[in-house]
């Protein structure tokens, strides 16, 4: 079993997974989007999760009915991601969702690789906010990426660089492109969310604190026998 257990590897999704930074994307691109003369409402920032900066821009952009060249896109997008840091800049452990840092620990306790594969350029000063950083054996931000989810890049480089086959990986998702993005790459998906919420995932719980670990293991080990 030991064995087995060395040769897997979970990849986590960072916003809506690990610490919820969603409402604080939200506030920002929302406080983007007043200085441009509109607004946008909670229920259409729910269409952002997983998209990466720049699509994420044109959605809003469309929502308000506006075109800006590639430089005023370039400028608004760096607008926003200072009002973003800005507000993430008083995260603390105590920020992360119920049983996220938890459950990570064991999970590396027992062996298992453990990495982050998530579309955000702000993954790592978030991470280190929380104080986790060191608990990830390899780390895949936007800033590795030239294609966004549902596109399966992210993890296929986190499972390159846990040096494991995908068929051996876990991917925790709280994003119906993310949980795509894992399918498409030949590994097993867990969703985080409400239930319902991700039909295409294997198993969907509430939070990582809610995770049967055993049975994910098994899911991989079936996965790939």
């Amino acid at each position: 079993m030991e064995d087995e257990i060395d040769q897997i590897g979970f990849l986590f999704d960072l916003d809506g997974v690990i610490v919820d930074t969603a409402v604080l994307h939200y506030k920002a691109w929302r406080k983007l989007a007043n200085s441009l003369g509109f607004d946008f409402t909670e229920t259409q920032n729910e269409e952002l999760k997983g998209v990466g900066r720049m699509d994420s821009l044109d959605r809003i952009l469309g929502w308000g009915g506006m075109t800006l060249s590639h430089n005023e896109k370039l400028e608004a997008a760096a607008r926003k991601n200072a009002w973003y840091t800005e507000l993430t800049s008083t995260l603390t452990a105590n920020d992360a969702l119920p049983g996220a840092i938890d459950f990570i620990e064991r999970a590396q306790e027992k062996g298992i690789k453990i990495g982050l594969g998530s579309a955000s350029k702000n993954a790592l000063p978030v991470l280190k906010q929380l104080g986790i950083t060191g608990l990830f054996d390899v780390i895949v931000d936007g800033h590795a990426l030239t294609n966004n989810k549902p596109d399966p890049e992210v993890f296929l480089k986190g499972a390159s660089g846990l040096d494991l086959l995908p068929s051996s990986i876990a991917v925790f998702e709280d994003a119906g492109v993310g949980i795509e993005a894992a399918l498409s790459g030949g590994m097993t998906a867990i969703g985080i969310g409400p239930e319902g919420a991700l039909p295409d995932a294997a198993f969907v719980y509430s939070s990582l604190g809610e995770v049967d670990m055993e049975l994910v293991i098994s899911l991989i080990q079936k996965n790939r026998s």
